[in-house]
């Protein structure tokens, strides 16, 4: 009877344990049959991915893969689309690869699919083009829509002829997977907290001597600015109005505004994980903390993150998620800002280009922009620019980071420029 009992036992065990590993392999296969269609079929998808414009960008079946045939155009959408070999893990060939071999969990593969994506292969040409070989990140994108319209990393690479002995980053889509020392366009973010939170800022008279001394140690700006309203203090970029307003407003509040607004928060674009940034909250009265209500300390960002909230400024504070389909989602709409928050920093934004960075900068354009020259600790600064067009028929909003390349102005504002001038002229390549 004991013997009986036991083999009961095991037998149970036995049922239960094949029950368990049914329900996992199921899960598995709802979560990454894409992925095991794609690996028997030769690890690349079935199918193919055009641009916004029926562009081919990539084409797979029986008989292999392909991508563009313009070499310009193969490269700098590398990071957009990813490689055959799995080097660059943000792309849409493996984000979409379920959709583009076919796979469903019900009918498992079938017969390759065409996708479109939103981006303008011609803009990631003229983009990659403005970077001239120099390491960064441009993205572009319709801020009524969600829809991104330019997402290139440099350096990119020749999916189809791959160079053995790639540079250094190449694998790296900085737009999504990369932080940066933000600089001065991390003051967009001070001023919403300082907006929302300190209610006679606009009243006030902000001062710069050019130095000042916080908690013994020694915050400089880039020039002696005297007295100065909020409107010109964000123009003047003055790291002694920032670093003090961050010290008025705390550790605690800066670094809740970094979440709030995106910079350190965990996001995604269509399921692509998106690198968060980082705050470090200095000690209250710190020149830690004032220098980082200034963009610098251990403040870092992802370039994906600051187009995100840009786009919210321009749009009345809401941001529509971004995409890279061929449409945009208006149901994925998060609030960033209050209506009116949003439209003074707009409207500062403006003022930059129009009475500090001039008009001359994006001719015949309307933009409202923030300059970034971020200190990195070895006698170079990244070159940042965000910001959008205050153009309806062209809602764009873009953000510009190189690496190591000087200042933010002269460095960043011609690409900016360059990719603004070919979005809404449609001469882009």
């Amino acid at each position: 009877m004991k013997k009986v009992k036991r083999r009961a036992t095991a037998a149970l065990l036995i049922a239960a344990l094949l029950v368990v590993g049914l329900a996992v392999y199921l899960v598995r296969l709802a979560d990454d049959g894409g992925a095991w269609a794609s690996y028997f079929s030769g690890g690349t998808p079935g199918g193919t991915i055009l641009d916004r414009n029926g562009v081919v960008l990539y084409s797979s079946d029986e008989d292999g893969y392909s991508f563009a045939e313009d070499w310009s155009t193969r490269v700098s959408c590398y990071h957009l689309l990813g490689d055959p070999n799995g080097n660059v893990r943000t792309g849409a060939l493996r984000q979409f690869r379920d959709r583009l071999a076919g796979y469903s969990f019900v009918e498992g593969a079938t017969s390759g699919k065409t996708i479109s994506l939103s981006v303008d292969s011609a803009l990631n040409v003229t983009a990659y083009s403005a970077l001239a070989g120099r390491s960064g990140a441009v993205m572009l994108m319709d801020y009524t829509t969600g829809e991104v319209l330019c997402m290139v990393s440099s350096p990119g690479d020749d999916p189809e002829n791959p160079s053995s002995e790639p540079a250094d980053g190449t694998y790296l889509n900085k737009c999504l997977s990369s932080s940066f020392t933000p600089g001065s366009v991390f003051k967009l973010v001070t001023l919403a907290a300082a907006i929302d939170n300190i209610p006679d800022l606009f009243e006030r008279s902000l001062w710069c001597e050019g130095e000042m001394i916080v908690d013994g140690a020694l915050l400089t700006c880039t020039g002696s600015h005297g007295s100065q309203t909020i409107e010109q203090a964000l123009a003047n970029s003055c790291n002694c109005a920032f670093g003090t307003l961050a010290l008025e407003l705390g550790p605690e509040l800066m670094a809740e505004y970094a979440e709030k607004l995106g910079m350190t928060a965990s996001l995604q674009l269509d399921g692509m994980d998106v690198l968060p940034g980082s705050f470090t909250k200095g000690e209250a009265g710190s020149v830690g903390l004032a220098w980082s209500g200034v963009g610098q300390y251990e403040d870092l960002v992802c370039p994906y993150a600051m187009l995100r909230y840009v786009s919210a400024i321009a749009n009345g504070g809401s941001v529509y998620e971004p995409t890279l389909l061929g449409h945009g989602s208006l149901d994925r709409e998060t609030e960033l800002l209050s209506a009116e928050t949003a439209q003074r920093i707009a409207e500062m934004m403006n003022y930059n280009v129009q009475n500090a960075y001039g008009s001359w900068v994006f001719p015949g354009l309307d933009v409202s922009a923030k300059t970034g020259t971020a200190e990195v600790g070895d006698g170079t600064s990244h070159a940042w620019m965000t910001g959008f067009l205050n153009d309806p028929a062209h809602p764009y909003a873009f953000v510009v980071i190189l690496e190591h390349a000087g200042g933010g102005l002269a460095n960043a504002g011609p690409v900016a420029n360059t990719v603004l001038q070919a979005a809404v002229s449609g001469s882009a390549s």
